[in-house]
């Protein structure tokens, strides 16, 4: 069965893609396993040679993969060349902080005759989105190659020439063969593959439905997992918050990317003294924001991802509307071709509608009014997910306060919005998945954490 790389601004075929017979499967899992025999015997400075040169190779080629990425997922191109930057400085950053972050170390009381030593385990099967094609890749392989691992790639169905771009990338930079391979493949495969006794891991991006039923194969074979899954972040606005400061925060955060980001804001709690207020700042600026063209310069938004994923995110709007929920902008579904949906936002969202049980994966905006603080903290945490979540005060010691002890996700920023970084760890609680990705914590997901005593 082909798989269909489309481009959404345009609606025009770019190419089939032939799936991947089980002997191809099976050729392609030997290799990886084959380079991980030999990439773990490499010292850690060889590790991050190779790294480094990866990194040049990806800014080397920057242009052409960025155009790639707009053609086949509609990211804006100049948002698709950040994604590209992104992805080298992750190379970069675990190339320099390799040493570090292996080094054997004595546990605090532990005998002085003992320590703790990091040891790969393996080939990673990594499962992966579309939305960021390249950057939700690179910050799980970056740390899993420079422990010694090495990865198998089922990456998503529309983005199948970035999936076979970036296995390229590794032979363009001079890396050991079998340290990636891409499967073009269904994800009726995946059963078969986690079960496979060389895969020795799984890490998934992708929805909270797609994490239950993988989790359930990696437990049944009893595969280490990280998850990173959907998401709903609560944006808090409270009383003393600069509101010009954070309406800007605010749309820039909805919208980046279209809005297919599971951290990206979704969910606007307002304390009611100053929502009217919240609103007609937040509204200028959503207003302000450009769709159109991907590959225009001065556009901010391109097209969803698919069309039937335009569709599912309209009738999310239209539900809640009925439900009772006030359209102040947008919408409407477009005449012109393309899978485009204009920037919303919906107001006096309470639950019960999608806009405020279900996450939003496009541009659009839902404000919940709280009577107070104590009010708007409780429906930040009145959802099953728990990725990101961000909080607006003047007061930042307050702001702090609250962000380690009252909000219940993975991450939580003060007056600024939600976003990965290679120094901070990655991922959430609750629905939102388990464990962790990107810093120290990344890059001990998938080794082996080996006590030696030596008497």
């Amino acid at each position: 069965m082909p798989l269909v790389s489309q481009n959404p601004a345009t609606g025009r075929l770019i190419k089939r893609y032939r799936e991947h017979t089980a002997k191809d499967v099976s050729a392609a899992l030997a290799s990886v396993h084959s380079g991980f025999l030999g990439w773990r015997e490499l010292s850690l400075s060889d590790r991050a040679r190779h790294l480094n040169a990866l990194a040049a190779t990806l800014r080397t080629q920057k242009e052409s993969l960025s155009q790639l990425m707009t053609a086949e997922m509609g990211k804006p191109l100049a948002q698709a060349r950040a994604e590209i930057e992104k992805c080298a400085d992750g190379c970069e950053f675990y190339a320099k902080h390799v040493a570090r972050f292996l080094k054997p170390r004595r546990p605090v009381a532990a005998p002085k005759n003992a320590k703790v030593v990091f040891e790969p385990i393996g080939v990673v099967l990594a499962i992966m989105p579309w939305n960021y094609p390249f950057w939700q890749l690179f910050r799980a392989a970056a740390p899993t190659l420079m422990a010694g691992n090495t990865l198998l790639l089922k990456h998503a169905s529309n983005v199948s020439g970035c999936a076979l771009a970036i296995e390229r990338l590794f032979a363009d930079a001079g890396l050991p063969a079998g340290l990636l391979r891409t499967l073009l493949v269904s994800s009726k495969a995946i059963p078969k593959l986690i079960a496979d006794s060389r895969v020795r891991a799984v890490t998934l991006t992708g929805s909270t439905a797609a994490g239950r039923k993988v989790a359930a194969l990696a437990g049944a074979a009893l595969k280490p997992c990280v998850f990173e899954l959907g998401g709903s972040d609560p944006y808090v606005i409270l009383a003393d918050a600069d509101l010009d400061h954070a309406a800007e925060i605010c749309a820039q955060a909805r919208l980046v990317n279209g809005g297919q980001s599971c951290i990206s804001g979704k969910r606007f709690i307002v304390v009611e003294s100053v929502r009217p207020a919240f609103e007609q700042k937040f509204l200028a600026r959503l207003q302000a924001r450009r769709v159109g063209d991907p590959l225009l310069a001065d556009t901010d938004i391109g097209p969803l991802a698919r069309t039937d994923l335009r569709d599912e995110l309209h009738a999310q709007v239209l539900v809640s509307v009925k439900k009772g929920a006030r359209l102040l902008l947008g919408g409407r579904l477009p005449k012109d071709r393309g899978a485009y949906y204009p920037v919303t936002a919906l107001t006096d969202v309470r639950p019960g509608m999608p806009a405020y049980d279900e996450e939003l994966f496009g541009p659009v905006a839902a404000i919940i009014s709280a009577k107070d603080e104590a009010d708007a903290l409780r429906i930040a945490n009145d959802t099953a997910y728990g990725l990101g979540a961000a909080l607006f005060t003047r007061d930042r010691r307050r702001g702090e306060t609250l962000a380690r002890e009252r909000l219940d996700a993975g991450m939580v920023f003060v007056n600024d919005f939600v976003r990965s970084d290679a120094s901070l760890p990655f991922g959430g609680v609750k629905d939102s998945g388990f464990g962790r990705e990107l810093s120290e914590f990344g890059i001990h997901a998938f080794v082996n954490i080996k006590t030696v005593w030596v008497k």
